[in-house]
């Protein structure tokens, strides 16, 4: 089945539907169904209506996405295994930069500043 048109309340071709199903209607889709050669007319409406409150969520990576990371000048040892693996030093933001790939597999997700310029969890 193919949806070839979806239209918003208020459209031509929705306005009877509008009436009767007012603000609840939330869209109007036309269905085509090649093999039994019918067209359908679809609504897709508003059922129930809850409080939400969203979660603060942090931004999905990809693996080879650079990430800021935090390490005090005193964790030498840290500071050497980054450079290993390929990180690179920033001065004048004073962070460490390097792919979300090797954070995860250092184990620094706790480590990476956020767009704030805040770590979630300070070292």
């Amino acid at each position: 089945m193919e949806t070839r048109l979806s239209l918003m309340p208020g459209q031509n071709g929705t306005k009877k539907l509008l009436a009767t199903y007012g603000e609840r209607l939330v869209c109007v889709r036309y269905r085509y169904d090649a093999k039994r050669e019918v067209r359908h007319k679809t609504v897709e409406l508003i059922v129930e209506t809850t409080p939400w409150y969203p979660r603060a969520r942090n931004a999905r990576r990809r693996p080879e996405d650079m990430v800021a990371v935090r390490i005090a000048y005193n964790e030498t040892e840290l500071r050497e295994r980054i450079k290993r693996v390929g990180g690179i030093w920033r001065p004048h933001h004073k962070l460490w930069e390097v792919d979300w790939k090797t954070v995860c597999a250092i184990g620094l997700k706790d480590r990476v500043v956020t767009e704030d310029g805040e770590t979630p969890i300070s070292p």
